[in-house]
């Protein structure tokens, strides 16, 4: 039971931390403080699941920093890609895309993501579990259960509200299905706004978010068009290959017709 209740408030503690980094960055970005997460609160899960994994998978590898940060860097790669993929399937809509970043695998991960993760990972395990540890072992026992009750009830109540609203997004997304046009997106994004603060508050936590549907007609214009330059670009290469391959043989030809009509006529003389 310590084991769990001391687990639990690392999940807390770095989805806390996590959200503070979250809006400090987009605070660069936007120039504006940005609740971030798709939680009302502030905390991103995502944060707190990979200092929990982290924390049981790599506790052996605390002294070895280079294996720390190379498994760090491996667990929260695939964490945030799973994440990103799974909440893809659920919502119908991605939440972050990297595709406009180098080195990213489908628009998930980037190694502008990984390698800060692998840095936090390898100070997680070396440096902050020993000094939290410390900290959770002088606690009074009574008031670290008063204190992990009232967590996991905020917690709960949270997720519950949170995934209400996420659903009532994602039933507004199968509208998207009949028409899958910028406009349309526009027009969802707007009766999200219009139905409550909480709603409001994921699109302002997510200001990129955009209908999968929308993603794939994009991209699939794109490529679309990729093919089709592609295509004219074959055409007229070929065209001109050919062009020079019948000029090339139209003369041969010419010079045999005459060498062969020479032939004939000097022969015919001949017999005359």
């Amino acid at each position: 039971m310590e084991k769990i209740i001391f687990y639990f408030l690392l999940f807390m503690i770095y989805s806390i931390v996590g959200w503070i980094m979250e809006v400090i960055l987009k605070l660069f970005q936007y120039k504006r403080f940005i609740n971030r997460g798709f939680l009302i609160g502030p905390y991103c899960p995502i944060y707190g699941v990979g200092g929990v994994l982290i924390t049981l998978l790599l506790s052996k590898y605390s002294d070895d920093i280079i294996a720390l940060f190379v498994f760090a860097v491996l667990i929260c790669s695939v964490l945030e890609y799973y994440t990103s993929y799974f909440m893809e399937k659920i919502f119908k809509a991605r939440w972050w895309d990297y595709s406009t970043r180098k080195f990213n695998i489908n628009g998930r991960i980037c190694l502008n993501t990984m390698i800060p993760f692998g840095l936090l990972g390898t100070l997680i395990v070396h440096y902050i579990n020993p000094k939290l540890y410390e900290i959770y072992t002088s606690i009074d026992e009574r008031i670290l259960y008063i204190i992990v009750i009232f967590l996991v009830s905020l917690f709960l109540t949270d997720l519950i509200v949170s995934l209400i609203i996420l659903f009532s997004i994602r039933k507004d997304n199968k509208l998207l299905e009949k028409d899958n046009t910028e406009e349309m997106s526009n027009k969802i994004k707007e009766i999200i706004r219009n139905e409550n603060i909480l709603s409001r508050r994921l699109l302002n936590a997510f200001p990129n978010f955009k209908h999968i549907g929308i993603a794939i007609k994009e991209n699939g214009i794109k490529a679309g068009k990729f093919i089709i330059d592609k295509h004219k670009e074959f055409v007229s290469d070929t065209e001109k290959k050919l062009e020079k391959l019948e000029n090339r043989y139209n003369h041969k030809i010419e010079k045999l017709r005459k060498k062969y009509t020479d032939k004939v006529i000097e022969i015919t003389k001949r017999n005359k």
